[in-house]
């Protein structure tokens, strides 16, 4: 077996997530996913309001939960049942579907914070709760001091983890528009919430790679594409030239190309 790799933990984990959004994959598609990469995916987030959309959605639920899959509907689903008031219709779509965990998010419409809580605690009961912290809107502006007191509130009030925005375009909340991490924002936030309580949104491999190489392997990231799943496992093993150095002693790099 290959040495010098970096240690992962078997799912169930509490380290090393990778959460995976389905923006609307077949039922055989689901199917290969979870048959190939299923033992890396942690999280199945049925991104937006897909499962509204799509047939076979159910079925497809019980695909990725056979596999010791997590699944559930994104935050932006939940925040138009919300901003209905229909949260006890939107608990029986959840549990018609057959999802064990549940996104809380407040991107797209103002929750007060406290009420935020309130809906976690309730849910938590039942349920693995993500909340997701900052806005979809790009010209939203939250302060470092707000993102992490709301990530603080909502782990206390029952969230197993939080969520640092991103879209799955990676280009708002935790990154600037062109999509390079706001460094600044990040590190003040783990100055004061517990890095494995994160998951850091990463759509774009370069986020990926920057997070690795900045956190480690065993990261948080989220939104990763379905496609993506086994790449960004060799990311974090070191198995692919943009970390292949990471990972190794430094007595390795006399093997380094030089330009």
């Amino acid at each position: 077996m290959l040495s010098l790799l970096p240690e992962r933990e078997q799912i169930p984990r509490s380290a090393g997530i990778t959460m995976v959004m389905d923006k609307g994959l077949g039922i055989r598609q689901a199917q290969d996913l979870a048959e190939t990469t299923g033992h890396l995916i942690d999280f199945l987030k049925l991104g937006f309001g897909t499962s509204f959309a799509c047939r076979g959605v159910k079925e497809k639920v019980k695909v990725y939960r056979d596999h010791n899959i997590k699944v559930y509907v994104g935050g932006t689903l939940f925040e138009a049942f919300y901003v209905r008031d229909q949260l006890d219709s939107y608990q029986r779509y959840i549990d018609g579907l057959g999802c064990d965990a549940i996104e809380i998010s407040d991107g797209s419409i103002l929750i007060p914070e406290d009420e935020k809580c309130r809906i976690i605690e309730d849910f938590s009961k039942n349920y693995t709760v993500l909340s997701e912290v900052g806005a979809k809107d790009a010209d939203v502006f939250i302060d470092t001091a707000t993102w992490a007191s709301s990530m603080q509130n909502e782990l206390a009030a029952g969230s197993s983890f939080v969520i640092g925005e991103a879209r799955e375009s990676g280009t708002v909340g935790i990154y600037e528009k062109s999509g390079k991490a706001d460094t600044e924002l990040i590190f003040d936030i783990l100055n004061k919430v517990p890095g494995e309580k994160i998951i850091w949104e990463a759509p774009l491999k370069s986020q990926q790679v920057w997070f690795i190489k900045q956190l480690g392997a065993n990261v948080n990231l989220g939104n990763i594409a379905p496609t993506e799943v086994a790449a960004l496992e060799t990311l974090r093993l070191g198995l692919r030239g943009d970390t292949f150095y990471d990972f190794l002693p430094d007595s390795f790099n006399n093997y380094k190309l030089t330009k």
